[in-house]
């Protein structure tokens, strides 16, 4: 079973909180390509842009990327802002994650 903060996965895809970074980072066969940034703030994680190689990218990387970063968000109990419009995008398409998002922050979402 991963640790808290970690998702290996048997096709070679690893996803992992950076704290030190602030950023959550994609790995393939154990080279980086991609990462989500983001900042805390209080209770709050402000997602501020995500970014996936270009070669790896039209693989879906990207959503589960993002979809690992809104769970670990969930269980440790954060509100998330979508600054990066990747990531709000990823929430309108998934309005069971819009709970997660402050209802202050929701027009980022209703805008993407």
């Amino acid at each position: 079973m991963a640790e808290a903060g970690t998702d290996p996965t048997d096709d070679g895809v690893t996803i992992v909180d950076n704290p030190a970074e602030q950023r959550y980072e994609l790995s393939v066969d154990g080279e980086r390509v991609g990462m989500a940034e983001y900042l805390t703030d209080g209770e709050r994680i402000v997602f501020t842009h995500t970014e996936v190689d270009p070669p790896e990218g039209r693989k879906g990387l990207g959503g589960r990327l993002v979809g690992f970063a809104l769970d670990d968000a969930r269980r440790r109990g954060l509100g998330v802002v979508p600054r990066c419009p990747f990531v709000a995008a990823y929430i309108k398409k998934h309005p069971d994650l819009l709970d997660l998002v402050p209802p202050d922050e929701r027009d980022r979402v209703t805008a993407a």
